[in-house]
Order: structure tokens, then sequence, then C-alpha cells
């Protein structure tokens, strides 16, 4: 039988005991007293044979409710995007999934590169002048940028509007626990951020403004605005965007964004269950040296050719300990690979092309559930992302949609109670003109 890894035998067992001077695996547990060991059996099943687990663990995968077999209109952070076929390609080999931090540049030239080009492609997209080299996700992100503006600005507020994605909204609430910082939340208002409201909250002690760009309702903010109220009181303006939306909308750097971050997920990186993701950090270059992770810059060898390193390393993990600006001295080097691989394949115009369709296709099925007399809430500009009022509890809707091979949108009542009956739809370019019908179709049978 072909082994996935090599098994070990008795002879290893008695091999490896005696190095270690051991006659037995009990006797390496000798230093716990016998009264506080266990010795019962463990409430497990009975070990299988390969061949036997492989069928029981397959046949538990069968159930759940993958993209393959079910029509997807669930968003929320993670998407149903177009994966560029050679992102699996290169990802695959050995040299990159194998890898892990670049510290040695002669050797680890291709991984250096990879990061560079993926740094370069989101300077480009946030229109920032310095992106690193990724974070672990959106969420953690979103909270490092708040402490690197308490940090920068010595404040002790950070406002952040309810139309950011609640999930990143708890990470950041974690990380102000630690940092004893004040997190206020603006209330929203038609979907948007409430501008009236943050116009009275920011004052001299807020260290930063945070909002999502599409919003987690789908909306657009209105940057040039809240830009305005944040830098009249010095604070740092800093929004967490979608990658794939600024193909169409207009980068944050061009309103005058501090701090830009988001998630990579929409380039090249499977739903997975929600994860691994990969976190975007990018900013002007006044913060170069305020970043946290790591950056990879291009430079020269002694012989004059093109090269990359890792570079600004008096950092968490060297030097510097005492004067950290993050505990976060890692980055997600495969997923940030798979997002650059995927967005070289697209190119420019590819990402202006998919994130065109992502715009049209979500503009089509609002007006499709309008003509079918489900009313679509918050209606005006949005990007992939929008809300229906139904007039039955979410969940058992999306529970008759899985009945049809259908994967409804979220609902929105688990992180806003107001928000009771109101489904938000995520329409990528992955739907079909057939399948955005069908989807009215079926939820308009429902909510008749």
């Amino acid at each position: 039988m072909k082994h996935r890894y090599l098994p070990m035998t008795e002879e290893d067992k008695g091999a490896m005991l005696e190095t270690i001077g051991v006659s037995s695996i009990d006797e390496l547990f000798s230093d716990i007293p016998e009264k506080v060991r266990f010795k019962g059996e463990y409430n497990i099943k009975a070990a299988k044979s390969e061949t036997a687990l492989m069928k029981e663990l397959f046949k538990m995968a069968s159930r759940n409710a993958d993209l393959k077999q079910n029509v997807s209109f669930l968003g929320a952070g993670v998407y149903d995007h177009y994966m560029p076929i050679i992102v699996d390609h290169v990802i695959s080999r050995s040299e990159f999934y194998t890898a892990y931090t670049p510290y040695q540049p002669e050797i680890s030239q291709g991984e250096l590169q990879a990061i560079f080009e993926f740094q370069t492609m989101i300077c480009e997209l946030t229109g920032m002048d310095v992106a690193n080299s990724s974070m672990y996700d959106g969420g953690t992100a979103l909270a490092e940028a708040a402490m690197l503006s308490a940090g920068h600005t010595k404040r002790k507020t950070i406002i952040v509007s309810c139309a950011v994605h609640p999930e990143y909204r708890d990470v950041l609430k974690t990380y102000a626990k630690g940092q004893n910082l004040d997190v206020v939340e603006v209330p929203i208002k038609e979907g948007v951020t409430d501008v009236a409201a943050l116009k009275g909250l920011v004052n001299s002690e807020v260290a930063a403004v945070i909002v999502q760009y599409p919003n987690f309702f789908g909306r657009i903010e209105p940057l040039k605005e809240i830009e305005k109220i944040s830098h009249e009181n010095k604070s740092m303006f800093v929004v967490s965007s979608n990658p794939l939306s600024l193909g169409v909308l207009t980068p944050p750097g061009k309103f005058g964004a501090d701090i830009v971050i988001g998630d990579a997920q929409p380039f090249g990186i499977p739903t997975a269950f929600g994860g691994p993701h990969c976190g975007y950090f990018a900013v002007t270059n006044k913060l170069l040296r305020k970043v946290p992770g790591r950056l990879v810059g291009q430079t020269t060898d002694d012989q004059g050719r093109r090269g990359f390193v890792l570079t600004l390393q008096a950092r968490e993990q060297h030097i510097r300990r005492d004067k950290a600006t993050s505990n976060i001295c890692s980055n997600q080097a495969l997923t940030a690979l798979a997002a650059a691989v995927a967005m070289t394949a697209l190119g420019k115009k590819g990402v202006r092309e998919m994130a065109a369709g992502n715009l049209q296709k979500a503009h089509y099925a609002k007006n499709t559930f309008k003509e079918a007399g489900i009313e679509v809430v918050y209606d005006g500009y949005s990007f992939n992302e929008f809300v229906v009022k139904l007039n039955k509890p979410v969940k058992e809707m999306n529970q008759r949609l899985l009945e049809k091979a259908i994967i409804g949108g979220y609902d929105l009542g688990r992180d806003y109670p107001e928000l009771k009956n109101l489904m938000l739809i995520a329409v990528t370019e992955q739907r079909s003109k057939e399948e955005i019908d069908n989807l009215v179709k079926e939820l308009g049978d429902l909510h008749a």
C-alpha cells in the first residue's frame, strides 16, 4: 500500500527509546504522579485501516455544501470568485509551499520576488506608497492599523463605523482591551456611516477613524467627506477595502487615506471554510518605519545584479523588541503568493473586467428582485453585495434554498438585531443570469 507518510515500526520506537535512555513510553511520564494520571479509555472510535478511514472521511466530507454542487450567493467577507488555474500550479511547487521566512536571500530569491510583486500590486490597487508582505487576514490588518494609529498619534480613542465587518470590529476590540484603548462605534444611516454623527464624535483624543469601502452592506462610503472630518482633527484615516473592488472604484489613496488594509481573499484564495486568508497592509511613506510585519525591498548585489531582501529589519523579532509596533512578525507567504499569481494572471485589464462583472451582475440582480416585488434595502451605489428584506426568518429561507442547491445570503440579524429578516446577498462574476433569475424565483416563491 502506498503510504502518505512513513509509519513508525516497533524497531524504530525501540531505537529511539534506547537513544534517550528510557525503557518504555510510560517512563517518559514518570514525573506525573500516579494519582493524577488518566487510567481509563478515551471516548473515541477504535483505529481503522487507512482504506476504511479514507472512506469514512470522504463520506463525511460529502455532506458539506460545497461550491461545486451548489450555487453560492453568500459573501460577507468571503467570496466565490474566479481562480486562474495557474494559481494552484504555482503554489503547489515544493520550493513555495514548504518555504517560510526568507532570511537567507541568496537562496530565497523566488520567494522574495513573489512577495515584492505582491507588495507592488497592492500599492497599485490601493493608491498607497508602501505595502507589507501580508498580514494574517483582514481583521488583524484592521486591528494593527488601529494600533499603529494610536502609537503614532499618542491618542487613546479609535472610532470605527458600524458598517465595518462585525468580526473585524470584534478583533479590534480584543486588541484595544490589551492596549487600554477606547473603541467608539459610529451608527449607520441608510446603509452607510452616519457622517453627521461621526462629525460629533471626532475630537482631539481620536487616534483614527476607520471605515470600510465598500462597506459590510456593499454600499460605497463617502470617503471624501470622512477624510476631511478625520484630518481636520489630525486623526488618522484608515480604510478597509475589498481589493477587487478597486478595479473599478477610486482607490482610497486618492482620497487621502493614511492606511489602507483589507483581505486579499478575492484574488486566488478559495473560500475554504473561512480561511486561511491573506490580509494586506498599505501606508503612506511617512508611516513606512511603523508598518507591522515584514517588508521586502529591491536592491543590487556586489555585481550590480537585481535582487530582493527583507528590509528595515530592526523590528519585533530582532533588536527592537522593547519598541515593537506589533507582535505579528510573520506573514501569509503562501496565500500572498496565490493572490500575487492571480493578480498577475488577470493583469490590469482582467482585474478591471472582473470587478466590472461583479458590479454589473449585482446591479442586474437588484433590479430583478425589485421586479419580483422583493424590497431592496439601502438602494443606491454598491459593489457586489446588497440587502433584501424578507417576510420570514433568513435562517428558514436559507434552509429551504439549500434544498434547491442554492447557498443563500448572510443573515444580518445575527450581528444587527435591528436588521431582522434582512439578507445580505453577494453576486460575483461567477454567477450567471440563469442562476440569478433562479435565486429570485425561489426566494419569490418562499416570500409569497
